[in-house]
C-alpha cells in the first residue's frame, strides 16, 4: 500500500471510527475535552505511523487504545500528586461495563449526551456535530453561517459548561428522551446534508459515510420513539434524498439538478420506504412538524417520473405549511424555487431579492439568484451571481456545475 492509499485509508478510517473512539473515551474518563484531545492525537499518531507500519488489521481497536493511552498519560500529567492507587485503577479499568439502558448504541449515546438541556439548542447541534459528526469546525460554521471562530467559541464554552455544571456521561433514561430528542434530530439531519452536499473542498461531493451513519442512527431513534411523528419524518426526508444519490453526480464528477437526473437509476425501495412512512403520518391525522413536511415535500418530488409531471402547486402549498412552522431565509430561498415553476420566474426572482440581506454569504442563494435571472435572459447579471455562488460553494461537484453554468451564458 503506497501513501497515496494509505491517506486515503486513514480519512476512510477517521469518517468510520471518529464518533466511536470519541464515545468510548468520554465514557471512560468522563470528560469531552480529554475525549476529543486523546482522539485527535491518536489520529495524528496514525498519520506518522501507518505509512511507515502500514493499516493494522483493527484499525479502530487501534486507534481507539493509541487514544486511551493518550488520555491516561495526559491525566497523569495534569494530577502528578494524584493518589497511586486510583491512577492504577484508572489504567486497568476493571470495573463493569455500566448498564446500557435505553440506548445500546455507543455513538447514539454520545449525541443524547452532548444534547442536554442545559445547553442551548443551537449549541447541543453544533458540540454533536464536532463530538460525533466529527466535523471540522469549518464545516460546522458553514452549517450554521458564522464565522469559524465563532462557533469555535460556542463549542469552547458547551465544553467549559458541561465541565462546570458536572453533567454526567451517562446512558439517558427512557423519560429523558423526548426532551432530547429534538436536538438530536437537528445534529442528524445537519450530518446527513453534510453528507448529501459535502461542504469541503478537500473531501468525496457526496459523502455516503455520513449519509449512511446519520440513517442507521435515525432508525434506531426511531425504534426508541416509534410514535414520535418528527422522527419518523425525519428519517422518510433521508430516505427520498438519499434514494437520489447516484444520480446527483456525474461521470466527470458534476453536480446533476433534480430537474436533469436519470430518475430511473433512484433507489426504487428507498423510494418505497418513504413514501410509506409519509403516508403513515398523514394517515394519523396529527398536525405534522417541520421534517414531516419537508419528506412529503420530497414524496411530491420522487412521485413524478417527470420533472414536468411533478405537482408544483402541491409542493408552493406545503412550503407555505413549512413557512410557517420554520419561517427561516433558507425555507422560504427553497419555496422561491417552487414559486418559479407555479407563478413565474419574475415573482420568484422578487422573492429572493428580499433575502439578500440575510442571505449573502449563502452560496444557494446567489446559485437560485443565478439560475432565475439565466433563464429569464439576463446573462450579465446571472454571470455575476454565478460567480459569487461559486466563490462562495466549498463542494466539487457544484462547483463544476456553477462553472459550467456560467460559462454556458452568452
Amino acid at each position: 500500500m503506497n501513501r497515496t492509499e494509505v491517506g486515503e485509508a486513514i480519512t476512510r478510517v477517521h469518517h468510520e471510527q471518529w464518533a466511536r473512539v470519541v464515545a468510548a473515551l468520554a465514557r471512560r474518563f468522563g470528560d469531552l475535552d480529554i475525549a476529543e484531545e486523546a482522539a485527535a492525537e491518536a489520529f495524528a499518531t496514525a498519520v506518522e505511523r501507518w505509512p511507515a507500519d502500514g493499516v493494522p488489521p483493527n484499525p479502530g481497536g487501534w486507534l481507539t487504545t493509541t487514544a486511551t493511552r493518550k488520555a491516561i498519560d495526559r491525566i497523569r500529567r495534569e494530577h502528578k500528586r494524584d493518589d497511586k492507587q486510583k491512577e492504577a485503577q484508572m489504567v486497568l479499568d476493571d470495573d463493569p461495563p455500566e448498564p446500557l439502558g435505553a440506548v445500546d448504541d455507543e455513538r447514539l449515546r454520545l449525541i443524547f449526551t452532548c444534547c442536554h438541556p442545559a445547553l442551548a439548542m443551537e449549541t447541543r447541534v453544533a458540540l454533536t456535530l464536532r463530538m460525533v459528526g466529527g466535523l471540522t469546525m469549518p464545516e460546522i460554521a458553514r452549517a450554521f453561517l458564522v464565522q469559524e471562530t465563532t462557533m469555535a467559541q460556542r463549542i469552547t464554552r458547551a465544553k467549559a459548561k458541561i465541565k462546570a455544571a458536572r453533567i454526567p456521561y451517562r446512558v439517558p433514561s427512557a423519560e429523558d428522551l423526548p426532551a432530547r430528542v429534538s436536538g438530536v434530530l437537528a445534529v442528524l439531519f445537519l450530518v446527513f446534508n453534510e453528507g448529501y452536499l459535502a461542504s469541503g473542498p478537500d473531501t468525496d461531493p457526496v459523502r455516503h459515510d455520513l449519509t449512511a451513519e446519520a440513517i442507521r442512527l435515525t432508525r434506531l431513534v426511531r425504534a426508541l420513539l416509534p410514535e414520535d411523528g418528527e422522527v419518523a419524518g425525519l428519517l422518510a426526508l433521508m430516505l427520498l434524498t438519499e434514494a437520489r444519490r447516484t444520480a446527483r453526480v456525474s461521470s466527470s464528477g458534476e453536480l446533476v439538478s433534480l430537474a436533469e437526473q436519470d430518475r430511473g437509476v433512484w433507489d426504487a425501495a428507498l423510494v418505497a420506504e418513504g413514501h410509506q412512512l409519509v403516508r403513515e403520518r398523514l394517515a394519523m391525522g396529527r398536525p405534522p412538524g417541520r421534517y414531516q413536511v419537508l419528506a412529503a415535500i420530497n414524496a411530491v418530488h420522487t412521485s413524478a417520473r417527470d420533472v414536468r409531471d411533478t405537482d408544483w402547486s402541491q409542493v408552493v402549498a406545503l412550503y407555505d405549511q413549512l413557512v410557517r412552522l420554520d419561517p427561516s431565509p433558507i425555507v422560504a430561498l427553497n419555496r422561491a424555487v417552487a414559486v418559479a415553476e407555479l407563478d413565474g420566474l419574475e415573482v420568484a426572482l422578487a422573492a429572493v431579492d428580499r433575502l439578500a440581506d440575510t442571505l449573502a454569504g449563502y452560496h444557494a442563494f446567489h446559485a437560485t439568484r443565478a439560475d432565475l435571472l439565466r433563464r429569464l435572459g439576463r446573462s450579465q447579471e446571472s454571470r455575476a451571481a454565478y460567480d459569487a455562488a461559486i466563490g462562495l460553494t466549498g463542494n466539487t461537484a457544484e462547483m463544476a456545475y456553477l462553472t459550467r453554468r456560467r460559462d454556458q451564458l452568452g
